[in-house]
C-alpha cells in the first residue's frame, strides 16, 4: 500500500502518525510551507494523494481539521484519533478516551490521523515540500501566532505537571500548588471548573477542550476526575491524586492516591522537598 503522509516540522505527534504509517505500507512524507491556509493546503495534499492508497496525519487539531478538508474534497470518509489499523479495519479513541471503537473504514483513499501518544516517535525521513496552486483558496489563513505568555514551564512539554481543581478553594489558594510546582521544576495546570471560576487562564488547562499531557508524572489536588479532564491527564506516565473525598473518580485511574486535605497535604510534600534539599 502507498501512503502519503502529512508532517509538520520538528513536531513530535508527525513523527507518532510517521510509525503508524509505516506499518500500511510505503510512505512518502509531505509537508507545506506558508501560512495556514486549511482549503488551500487540502487541495495541495489531495493533488499529492493521486496514486496513495491512504492519506495519514497526526491527530492533533491542525491533523484533524486539515484531514477533514482532504476528505471533504475527495467525497471519502474519514477516521480520527486512529490506534491501530487490520485491513479495512480501525481502532481508535471516542469520547475523550472513554471509549475505544473498533469500525470498518471503507472508501479509497483511507483517511486517518493517529491518536496522539499511542504510537512510538519513528525516524525522520526526507521530506518533500509541496507548493500551493496559484488558485488556491487561501481566504482563511493564519497570518500569526503567538506563543503563550508564561514565565514556567510548558505543560505539553513538562517532565512533571501539578494541577489544582475545585477543592483548592479560590485563585489565592493556588500559591500552595505553584509553591509545590517550583520545588519539582513542574508546571502548573488546573480542571475545566478552575478556569470557568476565573482562577487560573484557559492555557492552564489540562482537559479535553484544554492541553492534553504526556508527562512523567502528573499530582492532581482537589480534582474529581471527570471524563474530560481524565482525556488529557491520561498520556502522563504516572498519576498522583491528593482529594479528600475516597470516592473520587480519580483514584479509579490514579496510580497513587493520598486521601486527606490537601491544604495540609501540599505544603507538608514542599517542606519535605525543602528538608532533604538542605
Amino acid at each position: 500500500m502507498s501512503v502519503l503522509v502529512f508532517v509538520e516540522p520538528e513536531d513530535e505527534l508527525s513523527l507518532q502518525a510517521l510509525a503508524l504509517a509505516r506499518t500500511l505500507g510505503e510512505v512518502r512524507a509531505v509537508s507545506i510551507e506558508g501560512a495556514y491556509a486549511p482549503a488551500a493546503w487540502a487541495q495541495a495534499l489531495v493533488e499529492a494523494a493521486t496514486d496513495a492508497e491512504a492519506i495519514v496525519a497526526a491527530g492533533s487539531d491542525r491533523g484533524n481539521e486539515l484531514l477533514a478538508h482532504v476528505a471533504a474534497r475527495l467525497d471519502q470518509p474519514f477516521a480520527a484519533n486512529v490506534t491501530a489499523v487490520a485491513g479495512d479495519t480501525v481502532t481508535r479513541i471516542r469520547w475523550g478516551g472513554s471509549l475505544i471503537e473498533e469500525a470498518r473504514l471503507h472508501g479509497s483513499p483511507r483517511i486517518l490521523t493517529v491518536a496522539p501518544h499511542t504510537q512510538p516517535a519513528a525516524e525522520p525521513v526526507a521530506v518533500q515540500q509541496l507548493s500551493l496552486a496559484a488558485d488556491a483558496d487561501t481566504t482563511v489563513r493564519v497570518l500569526e501566532t503567538v506563543a503563550e505568555s508564561s514565565g514556567g514551564v510548558s505543560l505539553r512539554d513538562a517532565k512533571v505537571v501539578v494541577s489544582g481543581g475545585r477543592g483548592v478553594g479560590s485563585s489565592e489558594a493556588f500559591a500552595i500548588i505553584e509553591e509545590l510546582a517550583g520545588l519539582l521544576g513542574a508546571a502548573v495546570g488546573c480542571s475545566r471548573v478552575v478556569t470557568s471560576a476565573g482562577w487560573r487562564p484557559h492555557t492552564d488547562q489540562v482537559g479535553q477542550t484544554g492541553t492534553k499531557i504526556s508527562a512523567d508524572l502528573y499530582v492532581a489536588c482537589g480534582i474529581s476526575g471527570a471524563t474530560q479532564h481524565i482525556a488529557g491527564a491520561k498520556g502522563a506516565k504516572k498519576i498522583l491524586a491528593i482529594n479528600s473525598d475516597p470516592e473520587a473518580p480519580i483514584f479509579s485511574t490514579a496510580d497513587y492516591a493520598v486521601v486527606g486535605d490537601l491544604h495540609e497535604i501540599v505544603p507538608a510534600i514542599s517542606a519535605e522537598l525543602r528538608r532533604v534539599r538542605s
